[in-house]
């Protein structure tokens, strides 16, 4: 990076013009980086770029990667920006760009690439209520929502819409207004003070040595999944198939939990020593690529509860969390539109029934999402990532080999106790996905803007689980996703003790922070299914009058 790029200011017009162009530009530190030569090589995968291109990367780089890999993406430096920067909405989430030369007179910088959120985010017409008024509350159970702003001020109803679509778009208004009455404001200077207030806490974190890792928390780690691992051998030898798998379900939702760690480099803190961790663990233990959750992991920490773009909400035929699913929503992460057939129509009217049993079966899913990611080349092929599909190609059979041949087929006699035996060493694990969408379905999925900051949209999105410190090897961790979100590279086993400190932020910054039970959680979560429920009973009612009654 020579002196001349380091002194180059780029005004946010001429950023936006080399988008239109189809540079990938993203701010770090003050500096413009066009990352476009980085994206075969991310190990992480592209996605998590396109998200960020336009926007100030500041908090999610520095979240996401270690110090040295974030020094190393400064060489794709192309100046200094001005500030303060004013975040675009990226193309992949349907931002558009002008190129200079499209210029008109009289035409505003801020024209384009704004919706409807992105006015409100603007702050000249922000309807969150004032500071002295806003009230922090634990549990969210007892926070007081006070009445929601008039939505008809941001109304995005076309004369087009049917009485279906009119219903789902006033209902999307009316939690985005909820969501900004609730939260802090929008505006730059409100922003920017939860941004500062937040870094600071990240280093107030790192100087307590919460980001080194508790080491003789994993020696009981290992001793746990050595009892588990033995149990299972030795229940298997002496014909005590069930208990033999149970412990097998048992041991898989465990690992769990270290591959997670693992896959955010938060073990041994070297990407290729946790990446051979990661492999080993859920490629070769357990049959799930490490790499798709990689892939997928960091979209949905970047774009938590966005149903466009979170491939972590996105289970159309089997669930949906937001009326947008209704309109047969485009997946921005798997490129494709995810229909609501008359298959999903009618899981979907009973997913908070369904809601266990599916997710009984939730590893299945896994296991063709992970082949999917080996064999159609979504896998990184350059870079220090490229040995990756090698390892978990040859992983992925080898687990087939023990589990499939070695355990299932030839040490176990009978078809009936094969097929008894797969199915409790899959259903046992299910906890684990209860965990996972426990800390997020119940959450908001307003699009709110790029106006929100990192912090704020983590925790608007995600909700911590409350529970006895005894406990904590049971939940892996992930009782604590909102304190996670915030910071994903800080090992598991300190999270409860950052889980106070970020209490104290939240306080400061008067974000409130939702934690719930265990038991509360699933109820909120099955509730919210229910409600989304009962909404598609009246769209499809919606629908069906405006067929037989199309002059209305």
């Amino acid at each position: 990076m020579g002196r001349d790029t380091e002194e180059r200011v780029w005004s946010r017009r001429e950023i936006e013009n080399l988008i239109a162009e189809g540079r990938k530009v993203i701010i770090v530190d003050g500096k413009a980086l066009k990352v476009d030569p980085w994206l075969p090589y991310h190990p992480g995968g592209d996605k998590a770029i396109m998200h960020m291109v336009g926007r100030d990367a500041t908090d999610e780089v520095t979240a996401l990667h270690s110090a040295e890999t974030k020094g190393k993406m400064m060489k794709f430096t192309i100046g200094r920006i001005e500030e303060p920067w004013v975040n675009f909405r990226p193309p992949i989430q349907g931002g558009k760009f002008r190129l200079i030369n499209d210029d008109c007179p009289g035409k505003s910088d801020m024209s384009s690439n704004q919706s409807v959120s992105d006015t409100i985010s603007s702050g000249t017409a922000t309807p969150t209520s004032s500071s002295s008024e806003r009230e922090f509350i634990l549990d969210p159970r007892l926070r007081q929502r006070k009445p929601a702003a008039d939505a008809s001020s941001i109304s995005s109803v076309s004369e087009g819409d049917d009485e279906a679509t009119l219903s789902l778009k006033q209902e999307q208004e009316r939690r985005l207004m909820e969501d900004l009455n609730i939260y802090p404001s929008l505006d730059l200077a409100t922003q920017q003070n939860v941004i500062t207030k937040y870094r600071e806490l990240d280093q107030k974190l790192r100087d307590k040595g919460l980001y080194e890792c508790n080491y003789s928390a994993y020696g009981w780690e290992c001793f746990r999944y050595c009892t588990f691992a033995a149990l299972f051998l030795y229940f298997l030898n002496t014909g005590w198939y069930k208990l033999s798998a149970t412990f097998l379900g048992i041991l898989w939702h465990q690992l769990t939990f270290t591959a997670h760690d693992a896959g955010h480099m938060g073990i041994t803190h070297n990407f290729v020593a946790d990446t051979f961790i990661g492999i080993f663990i859920a490629d070769f233990c357990g049959g799930l690529s490490v790499g798709w959750w990689k892939r997928n992991h960091n979209v949905h920490h970047i774009v938590t509860n966005e149903p466009d773009h979170d491939p972590d909400i996105q289970h159309l035929p089997f669930f949906a969390i937001d009326q947008k699913f209704f309109k047969s929503l485009y997946s921005t992460y798997y490129d494709r539109v995810m229909e609501y057939d008359r298959f999903a129509q009618f899981v979907i009217r009973a997913q908070h029934w369904l809601y266990y049993p599916m997710l009984c079966f939730g590893r299945v899913n896994l296991y063709r999402l992970s082949w999917e990611y080996i064999l159609l080349g979504q896998a990184p092929r350059k870079g220090i990532a490229a040995w990756h599909r090698y390892a978990e190609l040859l992983s992925l059979t080898l687990f087939w080999v023990w589990y499939g041949y070695g355990v299932v087929y030839k040490s176990i006699p009978t078809v009936e106790d094969r097929i008894i035996f797969v199915l409790i060493s899959h259903v046992v694990p299910m906890p684990v996905h209860v965990q996972i969408t426990l800390s997020h379905f119940a959450m908001s999925t307003s699009e709110v803007g790029p106006a929100e900051s990192f912090p704020q949209r983590m925790l608007r999105t995600t909700m911590d689980v409350d529970c006895p410190q005894w406990l904590d090897f049971f939940h892996g961790g992930l009782q604590f996703q909102a304190v996670h979100h915030l910071y994903p590279r800080m090992p598991r086993h300190n999270l409860r003790e950052a889980q106070k400190y970020v209490i104290e932020f939240c306080k400061e910054v008067e974000i409130p922070y939702a934690v719930y039970g265990f038991y509360e959680g699933n109820k909120h979560v099955i509730g919210r299914l229910a409600e989304v429920s009962k909404q598609a009973a009246i769209f499809k009612e919606c629908q069906r009058y405006c067929m037989e009654n199309p002059g209305h």
